[in-house]
């Protein structure tokens, strides 16, 4: 098993939670501080650690099994994340989906660290999760 940070289609009510394969959700949590949050085309959220920075970003984390990580949550992420380690707030380690490097350097992803989370972001938009 593999524990995962999501914060954006595949938490719990997305549209993408359905790559998870039922893996079971571990808890409702947020990073540790150092992380900023991208809205990449408005589809997705990309996680950024960043140790200047002392905000935290809202997500969860499941316990996935190796081939559902391998077979159906990684392919289903976009070109612009990459697969990472974070640290969580609580102090622990966990995967999770970061923005890929030189992203940030195109200039194109909107920063939303101001809200939290990508519901919260969303709920700007309109949107649900």
């Amino acid at each position: 098993m593999a524990r995962m940070f999501l914060n954006g289609q595949a938490m719990e009510g997305g549209p993408f939670h359905h790559h998870l394969g039922g893996a079971p959700l571990v808890a409702k949590t947020h990073t540790a501080p150092g992380h900023r949050f991208f809205s990449i085309r408005d589809t997705c959220p990309g996680l950024l650690p960043d140790p200047g920075v002392d905000t935290t970003v809202e997500g969860e984390v499941y316990d996935v099994p190796d081939e559902v990580l391998r077979d159906e949550l990684l392919p289903s992420e976009p070109a612009e994340l990459e697969f990472s380690i974070i640290k969580l707030q609580d102090g622990s380690s966990c995967f999770s989906m970061v923005l890929r490097r030189g992203e940030l350097e195109k200039g194109i992803h909107t920063e939303i660290t101001e809200f939290g989370g990508w519901r919260a972001y969303l709920k700007t938009l309109g949107r649900d999760a």
